[in-house]
């Protein structure tokens, strides 16, 4: 049984890309930002674009330090309550992933006027809503414009105390590195856009998506955990890598251990993979070196773009118990150690 169409209006033919996916390939971005020139760094600017952070941290005094990000999107499924949704969960998740409290919300919205009717854009906006309701922040404003394609998602300022901030720079050899959700969204909403994606797979798709990542504040108090981040559209090794440059280490990861969404291998075998996930690989492929066994099914996972996707974290040996405690404590079950930061230049092997 396919997963059923909530609404006459499928958003997605609107999108040329959704969810995390429309990110710009990180090979280009890279290209991009290297040709910015750049501005004076303040000292209160405690996290800005130097290791490719999941937000902006701002110091204002010694207790209190506020973190800023944004992200948007098109649409990743057709319904648009769900839709708002995902996009607003995604956007909060990079100030988890800092380890502070949301404070507020902004909305971003860009919608086709003249293609989608306003009960529907209604909707869109009332799926972030209820997302930022159970985050306990408000929509504080936002700002709206007539798009060619729908496009939706939040600015989120929350607060953290500075020496409990966690960048994604700060792993050190020998850490275990853990990961919060399971792979393969991607690959679902590839599988959506097909028309090959389940009832049950749609239902655990948008369980995923819209399951904050609320851990990251509890696990940016313990003294063990040296570096925290997202897993969202670069994928789990474009994002590892980040990690890798900026603590200056390279990484091993067990295939084995990495936990999976039902289905999701298969679906890749069959060809349900982004237009993103080739993109990731070349941008980074160079830096990553796969096992023999291991074929072009694991590359998409491994590169499959992830829209809300996982905290990853680096902790000491010693804090991995309390790291996983964490996470299922808070409905976090597939949470796993899938590998260890060790010393050497920026890479990953995946074993």
């Amino acid at each position: 049984m396919n997963a059923p169409e909530p609404s006459p209006i499928r958003l997605t033919q609107y999108s040329h890309g959704g969810g995390c996916g429309c990110k710009i390939a990180p090979g280009i971005l890279q290209d991009i930002l290297a040709s910015v020139p750049g501005s004076t760094v303040p000292a209160d600017l405690l996290v800005g674009i130097e290791t490719a952070d999941d937000a902006a941290a701002w110091r204002l005094n010694e207790g209190q330090a506020i973190v800023a990000t944004t992200d948007f999107f098109m649409p990743i499924v057709d319904d648009p309550f769900d839709f708002g949704a995902i996009a607003a969960t995604n956007a909060i998740s990079d100030v988890y992933a800092m380890g502070a409290t949301p404070l507020f919300a902004l909305a971003v919205v860009g919608m086709p006027i003249d293609k989608l009717p306003v009960e529907v854009i209604r909707k869109i906006l009332a799926g972030g809503a209820s997302v930022c309701a159970r985050a306990g922040i408000p929509v504080a404003g936002g700002h709206t414009i007539d798009s060619a394609e729908p496009i939706y998602g939040l600015v989120a300022i929350g607060v953290v105390d500075p020496r409990r901030l966690k960048r994604n720079s700060g792993a050190r050899p020998g850490d275990r590195i853990v990961l919060g959700k399971p792979l393969g969204v991607g690959i679902y909403s590839a599988a959506l856009k097909k028309g090959e994606l389940s009832a049950d797979a749609y239902a655990r798709m948008l369980a995923s998506t819209t399951k904050l990542n609320t851990p990251g504040i509890a696990l940016a108090a313990m003294d063990g955990v040296h570096a925290l981040t997202d897993v969202t559209g670069f994928g789990l090794l474009g994002h590892l890598l980040e990690m890798c440059r900026g603590s200056r280490l390279a990484a091993q990861l067990d295939m084995a251990r990495i936990p999976l969404h039902p289905g999701v291998a298969e679906l890749a075998r069959s060809g349900c993979v982004t237009g993103a996930s080739g993109r990731n690989w070349a941008g980074y492929g160079a830096q990553v070196s796969l096992a023999e066994r291991l074929g072009s099914t694991e590359r998409a996972l491994l590169t499959d773009p992830q829209t809300s996707g996982g905290l990853l974290v680096a902790c000491a040996p010693e804090a991995t118990d309390a790291v996983l405690a964490t996470f299922r404590d808070d409905g976090f079950p597939a949470a796993a150690v899938i590998g260890e930061f060790t010393a050497g230049p920026p890479g990953i092997a995946v074993r």
